[in-house]
């Protein structure tokens, strides 16, 4: 079961999300301010967490701060209408996305599903290809011979060319889907991660990552 963290010092806002995302058979961990949220991501193993920014004790910013030392989870913060500047701070603090006060439950919901879907949290952990295992948890790719380590973004990278393997993806999406929308490098970082791919993986025949000239990357599986 996939579990959320409900961070808001407001009760009855915490019960209308708990509302709603366990209609999505989600399980929900309710926080009153930022120091009771912490002490929940010790004692549960959390997926997701839903953080307010005006809280009590430990305010929502210093909060994401805190979770970003320890943990790169898909953070959705909510914010006060009209306060632009907690959202450009939120980024900046690690947040991945943000809803404005007063938000639609419904909308709320779907941002949940997109962040856990981008982070993998939705998909499955391993794709198998022409003998050839991604393993997301593990980050390895095994063959029949061989079992090659790669980074976080590595993986990410290429699990994401793999789920759509045969689509073009273009450097844009593939930042979007990878890095997050909130991203500020430029497409070259993509470049930098397919040549390592590309290194790493010099002797595997079961797919290839194939540049397509002015559009973007395709993974190209190889007849078995």
């Amino acid at each position: 079961m996939i579990t959320i963290l409900v961070a808001d010092d407001d009760r009855h806002i915490r019960q209308l999300i708990r509302l709603y995302l366990e209609k999505e058979n989600f399980v929900v961990v309710e926080a009153c301010d930022g120091e009771e949220a912490l002490d929940q991501l010790e004692k549960n193993r959390i997926d997701l967490a839903v953080i307010d920014v005006m809280m009590p004790r430990v305010n929502g910013i210093e909060l994401v701060e805190s979770i970003r030392i320890f943990s790169d989870l898909p953070i959705l913060l909510v914010t006060a209408k009209g306060e632009s500047d907690d959202k450009v701070i939120g980024f900046e603090a690690g947040t991945d996305d943000y809803l404005v006060k007063p938000f639609d439950p419904i909308e709320l919901v779907l941002r949940v599903k997109a962040l856990l879907k981008r982070h993998h949290v939705l998909h499955d952990k391993k794709l198998e290809i022409n003998k050839t295992t991604l393993d997301l948890e593990q980050l390895t790719v095994t063959t029949e011979q061989a079992v090659i380590q790669l980074k976080k973004k590595e993986m990410a990278l290429l699990f994401t060319l793999a789920e759509e393997k045969g689509r073009i993806l273009t450097r844009q999406q593939l930042l979007d889907k990878v890095w997050g929308y909130d991203y500020e490098g430029d497409e070259r970082t993509v470049d930098v991660h397919i040549k390592r791919l590309r290194e790493k993986m010099h002797n595997l025949h079961a797919f290839e990552i194939v540049t397509v000239r002015g559009l973007g990357y395709q993974l190209k599986v190889e007849a078995p």
